[in-house]
């Protein structure tokens, strides 16, 4: 009965710590660079995530607004109109030509300038989409 507790009693005083200095501690790092892992992993991510894209993106003309050239020309044509407005406007505004008050009609648009007691009022209203545009310029 002696050898037993004798056998038990060197097990839990001599093996078991030396179990303990097998274990080690568990410390997380992630990959993933914008949560503080290593910035080596970029490029592995970014191509593992690109070949695993199934998405493709329809690469477009950027200069080409429009399918049809009638309405490339409609919208080049209405934004050059808009952009001598607007020259018009801050010339009338900082002395360099005048504004007339009036409605006019440029395309689909209906542009009506008026002064009011807070300064230059111009409202433009598209035809085509119902949209309206309301601008105060202040005087000085």
């Amino acid at each position: 009965m002696k050898k037993p507790k004798l056998i038990v009693t060197f097990l839990l005083f001599f093996l078991l710590p030396l179990a303990g200095l097998m274990a080690q501690d568990f410390v997380y790092k992630p990959i993933n660079p914008a949560f503080g892992g290593d910035t080596f992993n970029y490029q592995w991510l970014l191509s593992s995530a690109e070949s695993q894209n199934k998405i493709t993106e329809k690469k477009d003309d950027p200069y080409s607004y429009f399918d049809d050239p009638l309405q490339d020309f409609e919208a080049t044509l209405n934004r050059q109109i808009l952009d001598q407005l607007t020259r018009k406007i801050i010339g009338e505004q900082f002395g360099e030509g005048t504004l007339e008050e009036g409605e006019y009609m440029i395309g689909d648009y209906q542009i009506e300038i008026a002064d009011g007691y807070d300064g230059i009022n111009i409202t433009i209203f598209d035809s085509s989409t119902g949209g309206q545009t309301s601008i105060t310029i202040p005087y000085f």
